[in-house]
C-alpha cells in the first residue's frame, strides 16, 4: 500500500504514520517541515493555507490519502479535488464534535449534526470538522472514509490532557479527584485509531464510523490508579462532588482535564454509539495499557509533553486545588 499522510509528524498523525510503517507500507509525509517526520517516510513540503502550497502533490498516485486537518474546509476541499483521480480513498479524521449538541447518550452515525459546508473558512471547531467532511465525500464519493473519535489520548499527546493528570498525580499529596469515582468514560487510544483507521481503509470502507471504546471502557477512578500505577505514586484521591467543583467556579475538561459532570456534556461527549466501528473490527486496549505508555513516553522526551500552540493549556493551578480542598 502506498499512502500519502497529510500531516504525520505529531499525535494522531504520526500514529498512523507510524502503523503504517509497522505494515510494511510506502507512505509519503506531507507538511509544512516545522518538524521532522518519522524515519522511513518520504516527505513533500507544502502549506495548504499558501497559494500554491499544493503543488508537490500534482504528481504522484497513492492508494490511500489520510487528512487530520482541522481548520477551514476549503483546505481538505483543494487537497480532495486534487487527488480524487490520483488517489484509491480519502480518510479524514473528523470529530464527534460534529454532531449537534446536546446529543443523547446513545447516538449513532445517523444523528443530527452541525451545519457546514467545504466552502467554508475557518469558523469553529464543529462547523470546520463538518464542512471538511462534506469536502471529502464531494471529491471521493463512497471511497471517503469518515473517522469521529472524541476524546483521543497516548503517546505523542500535545494537548495536554491525560499528561497533565499523569504529572499531577506523580507529584503526590492529596488529589483532587472529581467524581463520581464511577464515573464512566469514553475515549480512543491514539493507537488503537490508527490501526482500526487503516484495517477499515484495507477493507475499503467508507462513511462515517463514532471511533471510541464503548461508554465506560474506564472510569474516572480506573484513570486515577492506572496513573498511580504507572507513576509509581501512592494515590491520595479525595473525590468531590460535581456541584462543589462547579460551585468553586473550576472548569470541566479544561480545569480538569477529561473529566465532564454527569449530565447533558457527559452525554454528548462520553455517550456515543460505537456498535458500528466495533462490528468493523475495533478493539480498545485496557486504560492501564494506555496510561503506563504514555508516562514511558513522557520520561523518554525529558518529562515535558508537547503543546500544540493553538490549544489553550490544561490544568488546575496547585493554588486553587489546595484551596477547594482546604489545605
Amino acid at each position: 500500500m502506498k499512502l500519502l499522510m497529510l500531516g504525520g509528524t505529531e499525535f494522531v498523525g504520526r500514529a498512523i504514520t507510524e502503523d503504517a510503517l509497522d505494515r510494511g507500507w510506502e507512505v509519503t509525509v506531507f507538511h509544512r517541515g516545522h518538524h521532522a517526520p518519522p524515519p522511513g517516510t518520504s516527505a513533500l513540503h507544502g502549506d495548504r493555507t499558501a497559494p500554491g502550497g499544493l503543488a508537490a502533490l500534482a504528481e504522484g498516485e497513492w492508494d490511500l490519502v489520510v487528512d487530520t486537518w482541522g481548520g477551514a474546509p476549503t483546505a481538505v476541499r483543494d487537497s480532495a479535488r486534487l487527488l480524487a483521480e490520483q488517489a484509491g480513498g480519502y480518510v479524514y479524521i473528523s470529530s464527534r464534535s460534529v454532531y449537534a449538541y446536546p446529543a443523547p447518550a446513545g447516538l449513532a452515525e445517523d444523528g443530527p449534526l452541525v451545519e457546514g459546508s467545504p466552502d467554508a473558512d475557518s469558523t469553529a471547531y464543529a462547523e470546520d470538522k463538518r464542512g471538511s467532511e462534506l469536502a471529502a465525500l464531494d471529491a471521493f464519493g463512497e471511497r471517503a472514509l469518515l473517522v469521529r473519535p472524541g476524546l483521543i489520548i497516548g503517546p505523542y499527546e500535545n494537548v495536554g490532557r491525560l499528561p497533565w493528570w499523569l504529572d499531577r498525580v506523580a507529584r503526590g499529596g492529596p488529589l483532587l479527584a472529581p467524581g463520581p469515582r464511577e464515573l464512566p468514560l469514553q475515549y480512543i487510544d491514539v493507537r488503537d485509531l490508527a490501526r482500526w483507521t487503516l484495517d477499515a481503509s484495507e477493507d475499503k470502507r467508507g462513511g462515517a464510523f463514532n471511533l471510541v471504546s464503548p461508554t465506560g471502557h474506564a472510569t474516572m477512578g480506573s484513570l486515577l490508579d492506572a496513573c498511580a500505577a504507572a507513576t509509581g505514586t501512592a494515590l491520595d484521591p479525595r473525590w468531590t462532588d460535581a456541584a462543589v467543583i462547579q460551585e468553586a467556579g473550576i472548569e470541566p475538561w479544561t480545569e480538569l482535564p477529561i473529566w465532564l459532570p454527569e449530565g447533558e456534556m457527559h452525554d454528548h461527549m462520553f455517550g456515543g454509539d460505537v456498535t458500528k466501528a466495533l462490528e468493523a473490527g475495533l478493539t480498545c486496549r485496557p486504560i492501564e495499557e494506555t496510561v503506563a505508555d504514555t508516562w514511558a513516553w513522557l520520561r523518554s522526551i525529558g518529562g515535558v509533553a508537547p503543546q500544540r500552540p493553538d490549544r489553550p493549556r490544561k490544568g488546575i493551578s496547585a493554588e486553587r486545588e489546595a484551596a477547594l480542598l482546604g489545605l
